[in-house]
């Protein structure tokens, strides 16, 4: 089984995100990047899947410039086999990068493709549905857990009302909730080793895929500074502000 892992660069989680002066977008500027951790999440339960023998090669793929090479030598340390780059200017958006991601199933043809729910950037939550749509691919998102038996997937999903366990046929799409593992570290001998790992790099004309944004930023405002909060001496007191100055109850 040959199964292909989208991972995607964003700000670090640790990284308190700051905005332009003009508003116009997300400050970049000596910011550290890093994997998106539910692609990390996603790459480390396709690792899991071939160390239990199930999968025989990982396969880690990226969208953007150069810059994204670093995520996918990251994947490539944690243990994905090799690494394909399709090279664009700018992030497109969800669904270019769905039709992307499909040119590269279609070619690479895995039994697997599994990738993080959403990115914490933008989080969309598009791009896992819009692949399994246009591959016409069963799919199971927000998987907590995954067990793989034949060409059967069992997959339990995190719902509203608590937990769901479906099973679809391969291939197919999973994206990754929190719960599904705990992704490991990368060691210095396997970040040695993973610069040594292939790692194509591929344009979207090579694809046969235009890519395009069909959304326009019109601006980025940080969320309003809460106010400090206040001690009061007694219950009636809370009771009192909860009912009229808050108006919660």
């Amino acid at each position: 089984m040959k199964i292909l892992v989208p991972v995607k660069r964003v700000i670090d989680y640790n990284v308190k995100v700051r905005v332009k002066s003009d508003n116009s977008d997300v400050d970049l500027a000596n910011v550290k990047m890093s994997m998106n951790p539910f692609c990390e999440i996603a790459i480390e339960e396709a690792v899991r899947l071939k160390e239990a023998g199930v999968a025989s090669e990982v396969i880690a793929v990226s969208i953007g410039d150069k810059a994204c090479q670093e995520q996918i030598r990251t994947a490539l340390a944690l243990g994905a086999d090799r690494g394909i780059q399709i090279e664009t200017e700018s992030a497109p958006d969800a669904l270019s990068a769905a039709k992307l991601l499909k040119a590269v199933v279609l070619e690479e043809q895995p039994t697997l493709v599994i990738m993080g729910k959403q990115s914490i950037d933008s989080d969309n939550n598009q791009t896992g549905q819009m692949l399994a749509a246009l591959l016409d691919y069963p799919q199971a998102t927000f998987a907590s857990e995954v067990k793989v038996e034949g060409d059967k997937v069992q997959v339990t999903r995190e719902i509203d009302g608590g937990l769901q366990t479906i099973e679809v046929s391969l291939p197919a799409v999973i994206t990754t909730d929190l719960r599904l593992n705990e992704p490991r570290y990368a060691s210095l001998p396997n970040i040695m080793k993973a610069k040594r790992k292939p790692m194509a790099v591929k344009t979207p004309a090579e694809l046969g895929v235009e890519v395009g944004n069909k959304i326009t930023l019109m601006a980025v405002n940080p969320p309003a500074e809460r106010k400090a909060g206040i001690k009061v001496a007694s219950v009636d007191e809370l009771m009192d502000k909860l009912k009229n100055e808050a108006k919660v109850i």
